[in-house]
């Protein structure tokens, strides 16, 4: 293993997944890189982006099909966030700029796929603005993480609205705005959706800021 030094993650249960780690390795012996898997995860937000857009243009039965591809792409966007991890420390393949490419295909992705909710209840009221809202409280969670690192505290990352639950909570949104697609409603889990992850962002910024200050505080 190069000697890198490794960025602190976000503990999941998933890693000890048998599936996860033989599919890691699989594509460690395949010649992936954690870099050009970071990548690649805001190539499925740009599809996600895109479905998500164009939903609107669709009635009925495409509509539907555009909100399940969104669905999809938004969960090969976390699996590749999984299996870039992976294959930096479990299969041995970090690089000097694997913490750029851990952060900054994160930050593009979460706006991609957020700006792209919001462009798929664009014809609902204040629908393109919560998601424009949604993003840019996403990104003041992960700001705050960060902020908390180059303070010498522990990075947080805690919810209720991390990435992870940030995209659940879009992919169920996804699914749903599917079925209100089918039956010729217009997509309002979306926009609930959209709701529930500014508020509960701007919650878990909150939430990492009290951290940081309470160990801020214990240095006295």
């Amino acid at each position: 293993m190069m000697d890198v030094a490794i960025p602190p993650r976000r503990t999941l249960a998933t890693r000890d997944a048998m599936w996860a780690k033989r599919l890691a390795h699989a594509l460690a012996q395949a010649g992936a890189t954690p870099n050009g898997v970071s990548v690649a995860s805001v190539g499925w937000s740009l599809v996600a982006c895109s479905a998500l857009g164009l939903a609107p243009a669709f009635t009925g039965a495409g509509a539907a099909a555009a909100f399940t591809v969104a669905a999809g792409a938004i969960q090969l966007r976390l699996l590749c966030n999984l299996l870039d991890g992976m294959l930096a420390v479990e299969e041995g393949l970090a690089t000097p700029l694997g913490e750029l490419y851990n952060e900054i295909p994160d930050r593009v992705a979460d706006v991609v796929i957020l700006a792209g909710a919001g462009a798929a209840v664009r014809d609902l009221a204040g629908g393109f603005e919560l998601g424009c809202a949604a993003a840019m409280t996403a990104l003041l969670t992960a700001y705050v993480r960060v902020l908390g690192g180059s303070l010498g505290v522990t990075q947080s990352f805690a919810g209720p609205m991390a990435k992870q639950h940030r995209m659940f909570v879009l992919t169920l949104a996804s699914i749903a705005a599917a079925g209100e697609s089918a039956f010729g409603l217009a997509p309002r889990a979306i926009l609930v959706a959209l709701i529930v992850i500014a508020a509960g962002s701007v919650l878990t910024a909150g939430r990492r800021i009290g951290s940081i200050a309470g160990e801020l505080e214990a240095r006295k």
